[in-house]
Parts: structure tokens; sequence; C-alpha cells
């Protein structure tokens, strides 16, 4: 009989052993019936039930036979023991689905390489230098001409492809009212063919189409957006579109699965780069990432080391063209290294923002875990050690030790399995809801998360090492019973009682570790959050606002002007962009002729009356008039005056940026406000009116601006459609592209400090939940082994302080012990985590106060039921028992 069958007998069970009772009976029948002696026959065959055994031992491997058995007899255990199972299927259900969870957003943004053909050989371009105030700083970016000598330079050992960063911009595929949003990529045409991308439908981008500036406007779209857009229309090649006043085409859908090659962006539609006309020739517009495939064979450093001499004349090149720029800066631009970085996993800003944050996740989760299994060890154990007398029967009527640790590893795997199912059920459901939590309103995030082989290899993974993790303490302690102690009565109970004990010290630790690691994320949300902005964004609603050509200043304030009249509308002002939106302009400021300094002056265009509508104090001097333009006057904020004119009155003072031969006049200054960032410090800034003149002296046309509208509803929200009707009713060619609430914009900034706050606090409270389980499951315990004592010592005299004591005693110097140890592995490892706290110092003594003061209170709480129960000993039955 083949191996196979014997193990699908093995699975069998009663079934097997029926059909082979049937085939005796009808062996019996057939000798009965052609007239053999009934006894003669019973004794020819023999003892029924050992002819059975011996068929089913040559019908059945037997190893699959004592599995099943396991499996069958671990089923009845776990029944037998309800509340306990639940327990400890409930506890690692959650660490197991947060754990799998956790691989699933990892896996997403930072493990999964791109679909494209050997992503091993892909590798991008980043620039190493020094930023502002002489800090390390890192890009990924660069200009069009940079990149063609670049490619030409390396062409026989690599094949350069050129993308843009993935940007939500405005489309239509009808009219201007028909406006939608889409994320477009500027793409090298021969990047689909290097990176062996196939057409689901009509074709992909070609060499061809990339040839010439603004000469081939066509598009492939991805086949997410394909489905999401079009239900997967197949007349949707030739479709066309507007951008700006580009029209595209639409070639082909790109094949299923590439999606772009930003992590946690999906790219809709990719166009040639040519198509980015007005940027393609300048070498000081920095707006793509250059993707460097290999070739076979070729070794990356001579070429790294190729591209960086390059790299480095281009730079001596442009920097000809500083003319009033700072030598230092010039020269830490020349200092600046080129590295060659794998991208097989592709690359993206979130990538960046969140490695450190997915990474600190890993961390709690898998401490949690440890927490859990720990838990659930203890809950092992001590059902182990009840069914000592069990194990010595079995040792003592002929079973092997290592049966043994299979029965006890069978009956952990069951508690595992189960705990998967369930896990799988929370991962499938908490995955999505944190993406749904790092998601900007006006840039969602969006993670590919399927359920493939990856997630699958990595859940059974952690079932056989969460089984090990658990099971393996009550499998050593039933190899290692003893028959003839364990019969009598006479193992020591004091053994288990220390195991345990250690164990709880291990579960406090790591308690320790995620409450405190819980605080310092919190306590850094809360610093965030409570950062001076130096404006108020209540009630400030931003409309960020383009037209197709450019419009007079005139036409804008004459808009603005409309709106103020509408219900509900406190004030309107506007701006070249909204405060803290990421955009910036900055440039180095001249005072008295002198040359330009190091220390960066940050610009901002603003109309009359922006200060008030931003509720930004004026605190010397005038706001602008209505008749005034930039370049001409300037109001500065305070940190600007003290930056560039000291102790002087900056009032009437005159300062020069780099590159321009006209003087502003300082006729304000303001106070202080967050400009770009709420984690930088307070930068110099000057406001200029929102009226420009442009080379030749002439009132310059404006395309876009924000309109900021401060409103007499706490709900600022609800007037955001109404607004945007009135804009373009004041003028067709106006379009409000964006809407968003000034709050929006700085909440924007902490999503990442949010969301680990709130991971923190659940992880801490689910470690600190089971703490409490495996405290509480260890006293349980305890008393009841220790029954006869505490019942002897009452009899004695012993009050109900000493029993107190002698029941918690022990276990809160465990406590004490892994409080300690918790506080080491705390300040340890918080030193790899700076990067994501603010103004938060582990070391100080609020942060380690906190999990040591809420540790001992899960502690008492844990402890008073097995108090309790001790107190309530009889000391009568225990003796009467005796």
């Amino acid at each position: 009989m083949g191996l196979w069958s014997r193990v699908v007998n093995g699975l069998r069970g009663d079934r097997l052993n029926r059909e082979l009772d049937e085939e005796f009976e009808a062996h019996m029948d057939e000798a009965l019936a052609a007239g053999r002696d009934p006894d003669e026959v019973r004794m020819a065959f023999g003892s029924v039930l050992r002819q059975r055994e011996a068929s089913r031992r040559a019908r059945v491997a037997g190893w699959v036979d004592g599995l099943r058995a396991d499996v069958v007899f671990g089923w009845r255990q776990l029944r037998r023991n309800r509340v306990t199972s639940a327990a400890a299927v409930l506890s690692l259900a959650l660490a197991m689905g947060a754990c799998v969870s956790a691989f699933r957003l990892i896996d997403a943004l930072l493990l999964r390489p791109l679909p494209v053909a050997e992503p091993e050989r892909l590798y991008e371009i980043s620039y190493n230098g020094a930023g502002l105030g002489g800090k390390p700083y890192s890009f990924d970016s660069s200009s069009y001409p940079a990149f063609r000598k670049m490619r030409e330079a390396a062409k026989g050992e690599a094949d350069l492809i050129a993308v843009s960063y993935a940007a939500r911009t405005d489309l239509t595929y009808a009219s201007d009212e028909e406006m939608e949003k889409a994320y477009r990529q500027f793409v090298s045409g021969w990047m689909f063919d290097d990176f062996s991308i196939r057409p689901a439908l009509g074709r992909v981008l070609m060499e061809s189409d990339d040839l010439e500036p603004g000469k081939v406007p066509v598009a492939v779209i991805s086949y997410d957006y394909w489905d999401r857009r079009f239900e997967r229309d197949p007349k949707v090649v030739g479709r066309t579109f507007r951008i700006g006043n580009d029209m595209y085409e639409i070639v082909g859908v790109a094949s299923k699965g590439f999606t772009g090659t930003e992590p946690g962006t999906v790219t809709d539609i990719f166009v040639p780069t040519m198509m980015n006309a007005p940027a393609i020739g300048s070498v000081n517009s920095f707006w793509l990432r250059t993707f460097v495939q290999v070739k076979p064979g070729t070794v990356p450093g001579p070429l790294q080391d190729k591209l960086q001499a390059l790299y480095t004349a281009i730079e001596r090149e442009r920097s000809k063209g500083w003319k009033n720029l700072p030598k230092s800066v010039t020269e830490q631009a020349l200092k600046t290294r080129l590295t060659l970085i794998p991208a097989a996993e592709g690359v993206s800003g979130m990538q960046r923002d969140y490695r450190s944050a997915l990474e600190t996740l890993g961390v709690l989760v898998l401490l949690v875990l440890l927490i859990a299994c720990v838990n659930v060890a203890n809950l092992m154990t001590a059902l182990a050690s009840a069914r000592v007398r069990e194990m010595a029967l079995r040792v003592s009527i002929g079973a092997g030790r290592l049966r043994l640790v299979q029965m006890v590893l069978v009956e952990s795997f069951i508690v595992a399995l189960f705990a998967a199912g369930l896990g799988a059920l929370f991962a499938w459901w908490s995955a999505p809801f944190v993406v749904r939590m790092i998601n900007p309103p006006d840039n969602p995030a969006r993670l590919i998360l399927p359920a493939d082989w990856r997630v699958l290899g990595f859940g059974s993974a952690l079932i056989v090492a969460v089984t090990l993790l658990f099971g393996l303490l009550p499998a050593v302690h039933a190899f290692g019973v003893k028959p003839v102690s364990a019969l009598k009565g006479g193992d020591d109970p004091h053994g288990r009682r220390r195991l345990m004990h250690g164990m709880i010290s291990a579960q406090v630790a790591f308690c320790f570790l995620v409450v405190f690691m819980g605080g310092l994320f919190v306590s850094t949300f809360n610093r965030l959050s409570h950062v001076p902005l130096g404006f108020s964004p209540d009630r400030l609603l931003t409309l960020e606002t383009v037209t197709r050509d450019g419009l007079p200043a005139a036409a804008w304030e004459q808009m603005a002007d409309q709106l103020r009249t509408l219900p509900g509308v406190e004030s309107v002002a506007m701006a070249g962009w909204p405060l803290m939106s990421g955009t910036m302009h900055n440039n180095p400021i001249s005072v008295h002729n002198a040359p330009p300094s190091d220390v960066m002056g940050f610009y901002l265009a603003t109309s009359p009356g922006w200060l008030e509508t931003m509720k930004i104090p004026l605190l010397r001097g005038r706001n602008f008039r209505v008749d005034e333009t930039d370049p001409q006057v300037a109001i500065v904020n305070q940190s600007f005056a003290r930056q560039f004119f000291g102790s002087e009155n900056a009032v009437g003072q005159r300062f020069k940026t780099a590159g321009s031969k006209t003087e502003y006049e300082v006729v304000g200054v303001a106070g202080d406000a967050v400009y770009r960032n709420i984690r930088e410090p307070i930068l110099p800034q000057m406001y200029v009116p929102f009226r420009s003149l442009d080379k030749d002296g002439i009132l310059a046309s404006r395309g876009e601006g924000t309109i900021l509208i401060r409103t007499k509803n706490a709900n600022a929200t609800a007037l955001g459609p109404e607004l945007r009707r009135a804009v373009h009713a004041a003028r067709a060619e106006f379009r409000v592209s964006n809407v968003r609430t000034q709050q929006e914009i700085i909440d924007a900034q902490t999503v990442r400090e949010r969301l680990l706050a709130m991971l923190g606090v659940f992880f801490a409270a689910v470690a600190l939940l089971l703490a409490g389980i495996g405290l509480y499951g260890v006293l349980n315990y305890s008393v009841l082994q220790r029954r006869r004592e505490i019942g002897i010592r009452v009899a004695v005299g012993a009050r109900g302080g000493a029993i107190a004591r002698l029941v918690t005693g022990s276990v809160f110097s465990m406590v004490a012990v892994g409080v300690v140890a918790g506080v080491g592995l705390g300040l340890g490892s918080a030193r790899y985590m700076e990067s994501l706290f603010f103004e938060v110092k582990a070391s100080d003594v609020g942060m380690v106060a906190l999990p040591c003061g809420v540790i001992l209170l899960v502690a008492l709480v844990a402890t008073l039921p097995a108090v309790l129960r001790a107190l309530r000993v009889d000391p009568v039955e225990i003796l009467r028992a005796e």
C-alpha cells in the first residue's frame, strides 16, 4: 500500500475500524457459507481485535495515527478547560493579528519588490549634502539636462530612467466644470520596455513618444485606474482628457499590478517626460527621480564614481550662474555626494516618512506577541502541572517521553491555529484601517495589501513560532516528568512557581517597554499639537484657485471683493499658498549692499488684510496698500528683523534678495508664525504684495493663488461648496482646485505622530491587560497549590496581612525585577527612536514614572482576587481533609 493511502487511512479514524470489522465478518460469513464449523472458523481467524490492529498497522502510517489521536485528545482538553482556552486563544489572536497586520503594512511599503523585470538590478540616484544650517540633508531630485548627460555617460553599463514625483493633478474628460483629480507621473518613454511591462490594452509608451518637448501628448493609464474610473471599458483607448492647456490621448492600459514606482501612491496616468515642456530645458528645475537599471555584470561602485564625477562637473557649471549666492552655499553644493541606493521596492516619500514608524510598530507588535506567548505559556504550564499524574501514568504504562512532548505541542498548535483564524480577521480589518489613519484629505495614501503567498507564508511561520514560544515550556515540563515522584505526590511545586514567577518578570519587562514607548509617542503628539503657531487656524478655509491663463491682480481682487459679500464670511485675503502647506520660496538676503547672508529669507506673496485674516499681529509699521507691488515693499516677521537688523528698528530699512536689483522697503514688522513645518524653528519671513511686476516693470498676471476665508460659523467646511461656486461665478476663468481648512493642513503634519500615539495607547492597553491576566493566573495557581500551607498558618494564628504578604511577596518581587529590566530596555531602545520624538526625553522622570505607576496599579488589581481567595481559606476544612 502506498504512503499516501496510509496517510489518508490514518485520518479516517473509526470509519477504517468499521470497514476492517466488516471485512472480517464477510470472510467469516464466507467460511460459514462454505460449510465449515463455526468454532473452527473462529479459531482459524483468532482474536478479531488483534487481527484488526494488525491490519490497521499495515494500512495506516503510525505517526499519522498517533498525531490524529493527539489532535482529538487535545481538542477534548481545550473543551474541558473552556475559560482558560478562550483566554489563551483571544490573547494570542490579538497579538498574532497585530503581527500579520504590521507585516502587511511593512511588506507593502518597504519589502515588496516592484512588479518589474529583475528588480534587484534597479537602483536610484540619491544625493547627500548639507542643508540649512549645515545639517546633513539628502534628496533624490534632478533636472532633466543633468539626467540626459548622466544617461549618455552610463550607456553600456546601465540604462537611466526618469520618473517624476507622482502628483495629484486636475484633469477633465469634458468641461472645466467637470474637473476631477488623478495621480500623474512624467516617465521616460522607454520605462515600460526596460521594466518589461506589457499593455493590458492598446500599447504602452515608447521611446519615440519622448523625443521632442510637447510634441506627443499621449498617455497610458494604470490597470487600477482603468478599473476604478472606467470599469474596464475597452473603448477607453482613444479617449482624450485635458490637463491645463494640454490635451492628451489615452493609447493604452498598463499591465495589472504595476501602479508606478512610489509605494503608497497608485499612479493613475503616465505621460512622457517631454510633456513637462517648461521644465525640460532648465538646469535649475529639479523635478524627477533617476532610476538606474544596471546591465548584467555591471558593478555599481565604479558606475557610481563615474556619475559622481559628472554630477560635480554639472554642478560646477551650474554654479557659474549663482552670481549673488554666498560662497558657502556654492561650496556645500559642490560637496554633495551621489549614491546609488537599491530601489527594488521602489522609492517614495511615504517610505522615507514612515520607515522608522513602521519599524517601531513592528517592535511594538513583537513585544505584545511575546507578552501574549509568556502569558499563555504560564497558563499552559499551570494546566500541565495539574496533569502531572496523568503524564506520569502514561510514562508508567509505556508511553515515550517524545510522545508526551508531541501531545503537548499538538495541543498548543490547536490553540495557535484557532488564534491565527481570529487574528487573520483582525489583520484583514486593521491594516486598511491604519492606512486610512495616514490619509491626508488632499493626498490620500493607497497601499496594495494583497493576501498572497507572502502573507500566507508569514502567517504559517508565525503559527509555528507561536506554538514553539508558548508550547515549548509545557512540553519540556512533560518530558521531564518523574513517574515515581509524581504518582506519590512528591513533585516539587516550588520549582514550578519559580519558573512561572521568572516568566512574570519577563512579561512585566516587555509590558513596561510597550507602555514606556506608548507614553513617549503620546507625549510627542501632545507637544506637537500645542506648538504655538503664531496665527489662528479656527474657522479658516483655504481655496487653492487656478486659472487656465493668468489673470491680472485686479481680477483676483474683484473676485475677493465679491466673496466678502457672501453670508457667513467674516474676512477674505489672498496669498501665494497657505502657511504650512509645504510649499516654500527662499533666497539669501543682502542688507546695506553687503554680500548675501548665509541665512535664507522665506518669501510669501500676500494681499492687504492677510495679516488680519490670519490673526497675525502687526507689531510695528503698517499693512500693505492696494496699489503696492512686489518688488517694492515688504512686511517682515520678528525673526527676520532680529536676524538681519539686530536691535535696530526694522521699519524703514531696506534689503535685497539674491539676483534682484530692486530693494525692498520694510513697512511693517509682524509677529512670528510657523511658515513651512511645525517641527522647524521660526524662520525669517518676508511678506510681499500679492500684486507683482514682471521683469519689464509691468503688472504681471497670476495663474494661481490661495484665497483665505475666515468664516463666522465654526463649521468652515460647510461653506466650501458655496464658495467654490461663487469663485467660478465671479469670473468663468477662475476654478477652485482644492478646498481645505487650515486645521486640516496643520493636522496633515502630525499624521505620523497621531498614528504612533494611537497605536502606542492601544498596544499599551493590550500589554497591560495581558500582564494583568498573567499575574492573576500565576497567583491563582499559587493559592491553589498552597491551600494546605495557608490553612495551617491561619490555624496557628497568622493574620490577614501576613497571608497577603505570603501570597503576593514573591510575585511583587518579580514585578520589581521586571520593571527594573524594563527601565533599562526602555532607555536603551529610546536612543534608536529619537527621530520620532519632539521635545521629549526618554530619561525624564515623568516618562519613567508613568509606566512604573501604571504597572503597579495593574499588579495590585490583578492580585486582589488571589488575596481574597487566600483569606477565605477555611483551616477547619483543610485540617479535616488532612
